[in-house]
């Protein structure tokens, strides 16, 4: 060590002015504008001026290699014309005022800190596997759209699932069978008005076949014994036994 302080002392004393953009200081050695090394370079640490960035130029590509005591391989970092390439046990990225992680990725999960996770794709996000989150919301003024083209949609929760519309409507509509199931409790419709839409009509003839009664406005709700719905006219008494061969039809 003292033999490299020497030569660098007297170095500096026969290059007062430097060599060229290199010049050696009691600080370590300082470059000026543009430098070109040929071979390796090994330095400790790398700093700029002040008021300046650092720029790291090549041709082909930028590899920034970390290496162990035994000279193994640990971290490398490689800017490329095509991709950013980064291959580590753990790759961290930080806020810079309280270094807190806004992004954490390894070989077993991935973590994103940031308070806000926004996705602005046309397309928006494909999840090959599960997705854990405990709330999902669209932006301001925009509709939210859960959707699987080819397969099934499930949501599921041990404790319930509830979907509220505070302002508008909810829908359910489905090419086939709309199931309602509760295996230990109670389905329970509460509004003030309750519409059953296009369920099949009963009809039976009067004991005067060529009698004309009024238009029919009053109907009977009736139940058949698989749980299908149907009306049949009301009358003075109950009329679904006269209109029960519409459950045959199921």
């Amino acid at each position: 060590m003292a033999q490299l302080v020497k030569w660098v002392e007297e170095v500096g004393h026969r290059f007062k002015d430097g060599m060229g953009n290199l010049r050696i200081t009691k600080k370590g050695v300082r470059l000026e504008g543009v430098s070109e090394f040929l071979l390796p370079l090994y330095v400790k640490e790398i700093h700029s001026r002040k008021d300046s960035p650092v720029v790291f130029q090549s041709d082909r590509n930028i590899t920034l290699n970390a290496r162990n005591e035994n000279g193994q391989l640990t971290g490398q970092m490689t800017v490329g014309a095509d991709a950013v390439e980064a291959q580590c046990k753990r790759f961290e990225v930080k806020s810079h005022e309280d270094e807190r992680i806004l992004f954490m990725a390894d070989e077993e999960e991935i973590v994103i800190g940031a308070d806000r996770l926004r996705v602005t794709g046309t397309e928006g996000s494909i999840f090959e596997h599960s997705v854990e989150t405990p709330h999902i919301r669209a932006g301001p003024s925009q509709d939210l759209r859960l959707e699987s083209p080819t397969r099934s949609l499930t949501m599921e929760a041990p404790k319930g699932v509830h979907i509220s519309a505070v302002a508008g409507e909810f829908k359910a509509s489905c090419r086939k069978e709309l199931q309602l199931q509760s295996t230990d409790g109670e389905i329970f419709l509460n509004a003030d008005n309750i519409r059953l839409g296009n369920l099949p009509h009963g009809s039976y003839s009067s004991s005067t076949p060529n009698a004309v009664g009024p238009r029919q406005t009053v109907y009977e709700l009736c139940i058949c014994p698989n749980g299908k719905l149907y009306l049949s006219p009301a009358g003075a008494s109950s009329t679904c036994q006269l209109n029960s061969n519409i459950c045959l039809w199921s």
